[in-house]
């Protein structure tokens, strides 16, 4: 293990949280809040750069898997350790169990919450809290990656690690290049949200924070009825349609900007992705009906609630926990599956559900007639046997783990439902769950080690798992390295 590499990516990653933290010192300062917990934040985060570059020598080129997918799980608890200060130091969050339980759901866009009146919180402190959910909706090792240089060995490995999918590409030839295009397209896509928010009469600060939310698929409101306060049916338009955009693979984006439009609208992922949310928007506002008396109502709460779901965003316009069980079943199948890969949403991604459908069609033929040859194919290209092991043995991960942590806050007493959908959401990034972690609940009422259990499955669905158990791995820290 090249431990020197390690702390020099986590410090680099420490600088850049530095450095955006200065954006909600901005605002505080200018409502005349307190800065004193962000100032102590930076001062840390500041030392850890400074330590980072004092412990490590240049030339230093040893870097392989291992090191790229444990620097990626250490920096983002890092970043989320720091980013708990403020709450902390300003008394929005006194106990840090909960600060920290609240910066990695910032930090993962899951947007899961254990306060309960969100409106009397400072600016800033509001601020930073959907902040994090856009640094971290497209990574914030990816935006490292995209203003620091860097040797292609290390940047694969770290790409590998964060950005969500099946498997990461680049857009050119360098991938420094490719993380800058893909910054900039989340840039100017958020900017066109804040924009149409404004349009609708949001005042400015709001729309930016819900612009943040929605970016990054995370879901933080600064109001306690989330998007469902302003009662703007075109503010809610506005913000669902966002969220079904940003949960789109932004490759997609790339090619768009390139002309090639038949490879964007042949692409099967997006068919399926919003084949699915038109299925699920038309079927549950006929579920929904009779509870709004008209069917323009129950379809635009429908059409939200799915897409919040689907891009795993979080979002609420309505108590749909009040829904019939199959509008809760779906919205559950939603958060399971979430949207499509290389995007900025959580879940099990819509290209694998298509692979682990598409296999057990192929099995069925093969047991059919076990001498025809039917492989398994995504996008008009055969799946790699590498792909489809790796799909088979993260869907296999994800169950053993929402049963084992299940099993875990079952200890809790808690019912079923509470029980299943609290770790069920978690680890798919999307916030809100059922019954008592239903959008008009939070997650405060559970014990500080649920609530560290709970911040770990977040950190694994955003992550994608592996960087995770790898870095809690024991074979990973065996062979010693040397400082």
């Amino acid at each position: 293990m090249n431990y020197r590499i390690i702390l020099k990516i986590v410090g680099r990653v420490a600088g850049i949280e530095a450095v955006f933290m200065l954006l909600p010192t901005a605002v505080a300062l200018h409502y005349r809040e307190s800065v004193k917990g962000f100032l102590i934040s930076i001062g840390i985060a500041v030392a850890l750069l400074l330590v980072s570059a004092l412990f490590t020598r240049k030339g230093e080129n040893r870097f392989y898997a291992k090191e790229g997918f444990t620097s990626v799980a250490l920096s983002w608890l890092v970043i989320s350790l720091i980013g708990a200060v403020p709450f902390v130091i300003e008394g929005a969050i006194p106990n840090f169990a909960n600060a920290f339980f609240e910066t990695v759901s910032g930090f993962t866009t899951t947007g899961s919450t254990i306060i309960k009146d969100i409106e009397v919180l400072g600016r800033g402190i509001l601020f930073w809290r959907s902040l994090t959910h856009w640094i971290g909706g497209m990574g914030i090792l990816v935006f490292m990656m995209a203003v620091v240089p860097m040797s292609e060995e290390y940047s694969m490995y770290i790409m590998r690690a964060e950005v969500p999918g099946l498997e990461a590409g680049k857009l050119t030839a360098k991938i420094q290049h490719s993380s800058l295009i893909l910054y900039v397209i989340y840039i100017f896509i958020t900017l066109a949200e804040v924009i149409a928010l404004i349009i609708c009469k949001l005042p400015v600060y709001d729309a930016v924070v819900h612009a943040f939310g929605t970016a990054g698929t995370g879901g933080f409101s600064i109001k306690n009825a989330s998007v469902g306060a302003y009662g703007s049916p075109a503010v809610e338009t506005v913000i669902a349609v966002f969220m079904m955009l940003f949960g789109i693979n932004f490759n997609l984006y790339f090619f768009l900007i390139l002309g090639k439009f038949k490879s964007v609208f042949k692409n099967e992922e997006l068919r399926c992705y919003l084949g699915i949310i038109a299925f699920a928007t038309l079927t549950i506002a006929l579920n929904i009906k009779h509870i709004y008396g008209n069917f323009s109502d129950a379809l635009r709460h429908a059409f939200f609630q799915v897409n919040s779901f689907a891009s795993t965003t979080g979002f609420a316009t309505a108590d749909f926990d009040r829904w019939p069980t199959y509008s809760k079943m779906m919205m559950f199948l939603l958060m399971l599956m979430g949207a499509c890969a290389c995007s900025t949403a959580g879940g099990l991604k819509m290209s694998r559900i298509m692979i682990l459908i598409k296999t057990v069609v192929v099995e069925i033929k093969h047991m059919l007639h076990p001498h025809s040859f039917n492989p398994v194919r995504l996008e008009n290209k055969t799946v790699s046997k590498e792909i489809l092991r790796g799909t088979l043995v993260y869907f296999s991960i994800v169950i053993i783990a929402v049963s084992l942590g299940s099993l875990l806050i079952s200890l809790e007493g808690h019912d079923l439902v509470t029980t299943v959908s609290s770790v069920a959401t978690c680890i798919s990034n999307v916030g809100p769950g059922f019954s008592d972690v239903g959008p008009t609940c939070n997650f405060s009422f559970f014990s500080a080690p649920s609530k560290i259990l709970l911040s770990m499955y977040m950190l694994m669905g955003r992550l994608e798992m592996f960087p995770i158990i790898i870095l809690l791995y024991p074979s990973t820290w065996k062979k010693k390295g040397q400082f």
